[in-house]
């Protein structure tokens, strides 16, 4: 999904966001806001994950 889209669509992700991953807070979520990058990077730090295995978990979540 282009980021473009994908940052305008983030309102309605927000919640399956919370609902997986639960750590988050929903400052973060918000800080997210939509980009790959930020995403990632927040599920790799309170998650322990694998870079590839976070970016697996975005494509999960934009298809």
């Amino acid at each position: 999904m282009n980021n473009d889209i994908m940052e305008g669509n983030w309102k309605q992700l927000k919640g399956k966001v919370r609902e997986n991953w639960g750590k988050l807070t929903d400052d973060e979520v918000d800080e997210i806001a939509g980009r790959r990058e930020y995403f990632v990077g927040k599920i790799q730090e309170k998650y322990g994950m694998k870079r590839d295995e976070a970016e697996k978990e975005w494509d999960k979540l934009t298809k």
